[in-house]
């Protein structure tokens, strides 16, 4: 049955405040989060101020002139910051993600801040798995990145002057993070991240194609080459010097 027009607007209206977003912070299983509130925003005077965690959990309650009530449940998590009326909550578990509001009375109720928290375990490490086929002047290399959650792979090609990696980076997103795989300089990067931690694990294309160009674009002929010419001039110059000074002695 339709609602009437005013009830539904009323409803939506509702509603669309309600699910409003807070400030995202991600916090690390096990970390603190610091629950601040802006003194621009705080009224001169109020009649009570507290912090909710998902609207209806009170965790601390403050009265004009009074000592912070912390809940029971809490008061071995809590600490009370240096900066008024604002906490700390420390030891966090995955239970503890959610919203948390500070709201105060000051003859209407009003929001002053709002969290939307993520708590997130570190990312597990990552291993690196290649192989390469070498033919001709080309050195093709496949390399995997895997973690217990989940596996990426990609294809790499050297040949004697660069190395680049086929279709470009590759990335796969986990539960709250994501695995990647791309080349760096001369290097095969696996980065495994979430919002709170991240770990690389990563491999020289050398090591597997030893024809490629060196990083700074000069190849191993040309430095052979180099050398051979500051050695030949040494060579001229000294056969010079010593013709000159036979020449000079004849004098």
């Amino acid at each position: 049955m339709a609602c009437p027009t005013l009830l539904c607007a009323v409803f939506l209206l509702y509603q669309t405040q309600g699910s409003s977003a807070g400030t995202p912070v991600f916090v690390p299983t096990g970390g603190d989060l610091n629950l601040d509130v802006s003194d621009a925003d705080f009224p001169k005077t109020f009649d009570l101020f507290f912090w909710k965690f998902k609207t209806e959990n009170v965790m601390v309650t403050y009265q004009p002139n009074g000592e912070p009530n912390i809940r029971e449940e809490y008061r071995r998590r809590i600490e009370v910051s240096e900066k008024k009326y604002s906490v700390r909550l420390k030891h966090l578990t995955k239970g503890d993600s959610g919203t948390y509001v500070a709201r105060v009375t000051a003859g209407k109720d009003r929001i002053l801040a709002e969290y939307d928290v993520t708590v997130q375990d570190p990312v597990s490490p990552v291993d690196l798995i290649s192989d390469s086929v070498s033919k001709n002047s080309t050195c093709n290399v496949t390399a995997a990145c895997t973690t217990p959650e989940s596996s990426i792979s990609s294809s790499f090609r050297c040949d004697a002057k660069t190395c680049y990696q086929e279709g470009g980076r590759s990335e796969v997103n986990t539960s709250g993070g994501s695995l990647r795989i791309y080349l760096l300089a001369e290097s095969i990067i696996c980065n495994h991240s979430n919002q709170v931690s991240w770990l690389k694990n990563e491999t020289n294309l050398r090591s597997f194609c030893t024809k490629i160009a060196d990083v700074s674009g000069v190849s191993i002929c040309q430095v052979k080459t180099f050398l051979f010419s500051i050695g030949l001039i040494i060579m001229v110059s000294a056969v010079i010097t010593v013709h000159l000074l036979e020449k000079l002695k004849k004098q």
